[in-house]
């Protein structure tokens, strides 16, 4: 399923389905590290780089957990928890990684998997479930949660299976190979690459739920719609069933975040009633 979304009536409606607010008390935490000392062998940038603010709930049990992954194009950025996820009855962890040219691409996307390990080793001491917790992020954050969760191999070195993620929710996510891994081999940003390194090559009939959302495609970063309308056709091609793309109208790569919140939360809220049914 495609769908636009235009106009603030209805964002204000979806805004309407969000977790209620109660009693909740939250609590925060900061620059959490997500991998051992023995890991990190007094590695200073990754002491700086790999870790991670918690904002979780205190006073309930078995919320979810969303996962953010900041954006920057894999050269800035810094970790965040975007204050639209506060206040909904469930944690948000914003992953810090390190970035390029200080290393390889590749290495965000195993930071990010470290920090996916973390989340599912730990949850359960701050009163999560490991039954819900979704990985999302904007831009290259989204493209870090597409990798995370259909590349099994990140995940798998941790002996945590992909398929456990409750859902991907990637914000104009590159499906196609990353223009920072492009540009590490001397490829331009306007020439297309699909390779190891690309959501698009790991489509699989059996990945987690996902949610995909774009801004509007003629005013997108680069082909950043298209490519992830043919990520949804190709999951449905390979037999996934819970796959769906909106497209926010009017709103440019940088406008879309906000928007797309609502959306967000909405399907953290409806896959996690999902999945406590079937419990």
């Amino acid at each position: 399923m495609k769908t636009k979304i235009l106009g603030v009536i209805t964002l204000a409606f979806l805004m309407t389905g969000v977790f209620a607010q109660g009693t909740i008390e939250y609590k925060t935490e900061t620059a959490i590290p997500y991998y051992s000392k023995a890991v990190m062998k007094d590695d200073k940038y990754m002491e700086e780089m790999c870790v991670f603010d918690f904002y979780y709930p205190t006073n309930i049990k078995d919320f979810p957990t969303v996962i953010w992954f900041h954006g920057g194009g894999l050269t800035g950025g810094k970790r965040e928890i975007p204050e639209y996820l506060k206040e909904r009855g469930f944690a948000v962890i914003g992953v810090g990684y390190r970035i390029s040219p200080n290393v390889q691409g590749i290495e965000c996307i195993k930071d990010a998997a470290a920090a996916t390990s973390w989340t599912f080793k730990n949850i359960e001491d701050y009163g999560g479930n490991t039954s819900l917790i979704f990985v999302s992020g904007k831009s290259s954050g989204g493209y870090l949660a597409y990798m995370v969760g259909l590349d099994k191999e990140y995940l798998a070195v941790h002996d945590i299976d992909a398929n456990q993620i409750a859902g991907l929710i990637p914000l104009s996510g590159h499906a196609i190979t990353h223009f920072t891994m492009r540009k590490e081999q001397g490829i331009p940003e306007n020439q297309p690459v699909i390779d190891k390194m690309a959501p698009l090559y790991h489509v699989r009939a059996d990945a987690p739920p996902m949610l995909i959302i774009t801004g509007d495609r003629e005013l997108e970063f680069l082909g950043r719609y298209e490519e992830n309308a043919y990520m949804m056709r190709m999951m449905k091609v390979a037999g996934h069933e819970k796959v769906s793309l909106y497209e926010l109208d009017g709103s440019n790569h940088g406008q879309m975040t906000y928007p797309a919140m609502p959306l967000l939360v909405r399907e953290v809220e409806a896959l996690s009633k999902e999945i406590m049914a079937k419990k």
